[in-house]
């Protein structure tokens, strides 16, 4: 993420939104001229604060990536990368400014500019790898390439960054048979238990308790609902005390339910499903283990794995996989964001890592099949949760 030149106001007596424009690209100052006018929040920010640190100019291409002002949020990526000392110890890392800058025009239908692209190979190649590849895909390489070029980069980044969105999207739609398995034998090993189980700490409210009973009523499926207390049990007895210290030690309950339900799929198998979110019918359950996968999973409409939603057969890989980026985060990076420490980011980081190896030779086990949003929101609905107006949000934790 990075960025690019000062923004000057065009009258420095004025405090019109419309006066201030960023003047110049890094490489051209008569290539384009890119104002604030459009973004009140980073107009805002900009009156306030300038852009002149690397802190400042960061926050600025953040609130412009985040808005989807992609060229705009390239310029002050640029900027932030200009003012950073490039030490090692200095964080954000050069690097990492200086990848998004370029993911952020190649989002922006330009092509990233080869000294810069040399640039961020002499500071990280993996990173270089990263974008060059997805520049391909993108330019329309065949995938198999782009992918070979990314190479595993995405393991320089924090699970659930979004190479992990980028690398899964190029895999999943362009070459849906790296999830496929070439061993005949698998489809006569066990299918997908009916079972389902849900989560909630303690006490759920009337919402959540009818949602509850709503699935006890399918006929096919056992239903288990685990509580804090009944979980950090359930893991002491099958993971054993460091198990159940993390799980109890959660920042969040959304944090601990992410913690139990990756344990629990591992081990037992079945479906999970998040409390406050329904299956339409029971049917679809039975047809989607018709052709006895060993996994299944959605993604959402910008490419993150559902983790309120899916199923695996007992001793998944994926699960397997998803273990060891939860335990590594839970020591190494315990402050970092949930959705990417313990939610869907580490499955993301599984899904790819089983392309990968695909793609190097290593087929899956079993085959893994992936929904994309409109699969997700055919079988999901959500209903009315009071709560969430009342309990503090995972998002502050």
């Amino acid at each position: 993420m990075t960025s690019e030149q000062h923004l000057h106001p065009n009258n420095a007596s004025s405090n019109s939104v419309d006066e201030w424009d960023l003047a110049r690209d890094v490489n051209s100052a008569s290539e384009t001229q890119i104002g604030l006018a459009n973004d009140a929040q980073a107009a805002e920010y900009f009156k306030k604060n300038g852009d002149d640190t690397v802190e400042k100019a960061f926050a600025l291409a953040n609130i412009l990536h985040t808005n989807q002002k992609v060229k705009e949020a390239s310029f002050f990526y640029r900027r932030a990368y200009d003012l950073h000392p490039k030490t090692p110890s200095y964080y954000p890392l050069a690097q990492s400014l200086l990848q998004a800058r370029l993911l952020c025009l190649l989002k922006a239908g330009e092509n990233a500019p080869e000294p810069e692209l040399d640039e961020l190979s002499h500071l990280n190649l993996a990173f270089a790898n990263y974008i060059r590849g997805t520049q391909a895909a993108w330019r329309g390489t065949p995938p198999q390439a782009a992918l070979t070029t990314i190479g595993n980069a995405y393991d320089e980044f924090h699970t659930g960054e979004e190479i992990d969105s980028v690398y899964l999207e190029i895999a999943k739609r362009a070459v849906p048979s790296l999830f496929s398995s070439v061993t005949p034998a698998a489809q006569d090993l066990p299918p997908i238990p009916k079972k389902i189980f849900f989560y909630w700490d303690q006490n759920p409210p009337e919402e959540i308790v009818q949602n509850f009973e709503y699935h006890k009523g399918f006929k096919e499926h056992e239903v288990t609902i685990f509580d804090k207390h009944s979980g950090a049990q359930w893991l002491y007895e099958n993971y054993g005390i460091e198990a159940r210290t993390l799980f109890i030690n959660a920042r969040h309950p959304a944090e601990a339910a992410d913690f139990l339900r990756v344990h629990v799929i591992h081990q037992l198998g079945g479906w999970w499903i998040d409390a406050d979110i329904r299956l339409r019918d029971e049917r679809a359950l039975t047809h989607m283990t018709q052709a006895n996968p060993g996994a299944v999973f959605f993604l959402t409409h910008n490419g993150v794995v559902h983790n309120d939603f899916f199923g695996a057969a007992p001793y998944s890989p994926v699960l397997a996989d998803c273990l060891l980026s939860l335990y590594r985060n839970f020591y190494l990076h315990p402050g970092l964001f949930i959705a990417y420490k313990s939610g869907p980011g580490i499955f993301n980081r599984a899904l790819n890592r089983t392309a990968y190896r695909s793609l190097r030779g290593q087929a899956p086990q079993r085959d893994i099949v992936i929904y994309d949003h409109v699969g997700f929101s055919n079988l999901i609905e959500e209903f009315d949760t009071p709560y969430k107006f009342r309990l503090p949000s995972w998002y502050t934790a």
